[in-house]
């Protein structure tokens, strides 16, 4: 299964980097991720220049799109070129978007109806959209997801991992790439993040 990691100009490192470096782990399995770009090369929020693996086209046949945040991303939601070149479907696809990667699922209208997160600054421009916005880390609802906060790149990938290969496959990931005496707990706290940020399921009649 290929996944895609939309790497917009003006990216954060964290975003893309943490998300893709914990996926590519699963190579061996058949999951892999590729830095997704809009142009050949894009330079991250601290200027670091990245050559894009993949095309932004690729991203409507990918299984697996992931959308970090940048600090342009609402001069991305305002372009109706770049827009027009995810047509992402949920209803085939795992999509998943960091921070504020938000503004564009909502500007695809795949948050109607559905709450999502997103970090600090971000908030105010997704509420904008009319989409509610919660005080959490991690949401899923079926094959959407929304991370808030850098640093909860790492449950998207927990979350695209345990959806396609299984929760034991997301624990091994996690185990490896712990800080070193921390390897239960940081295993722990990203499945409980991605349990908690599921909605249960619906009781039997």
């Amino acid at each position: 299964m290929q996944v895609a990691v939309v790497t917009f100009d003006g990216f954060n490192e964290l975003d893309s980097f943490i998300a893709s470096a914990l996926l590519n782990r699963c190579r061996k399995d058949g999951l892999e991720a590729f830095i997704t770009t809009p142009a050949p090369v894009v330079t991250s929020m601290n200027g670091v220049p990245v050559t894009g693996q993949r095309p932004l086209e690729f991203a409507a046949e990918a299984d697996v799109v992931l959308i970090g945040s940048g600090i342009r991303t609402r001069d991305v939601v305002a372009d109706d070129r770049l827009v027009s070149l995810l047509p992402l479907d949920p209803s085939r696809q795992l999509i998943g978007a960091q921070c504020s990667g938000a503004l564009v699922l909502a500007r695809l209208g795949l948050l109607d109806g559905v709450p999502a997160c997103t970090d600090r600054t971000s908030r105010p421009f997704v509420e904008d959209f009319g989409v509610t916005v919660l005080d959490a880390p991690f949401h899923a609802e079926g094959n959407l997801a929304t991370a808030g906060g850098c640093l909860a790149s790492q449950y998207l990938a927990t979350w695209v991992i345990t959806r396609t290969l299984g929760e034991a496959a997301a624990r091994g990931v996690l185990d490896y790439a712990a800080p070193v005496g921390e390897n239960r707990e940081t295993v722990e706290r990203a499945l409980r993040a991605v349990r908690t940020g599921e909605p249960a399921p619906a009781a039997r009649p």
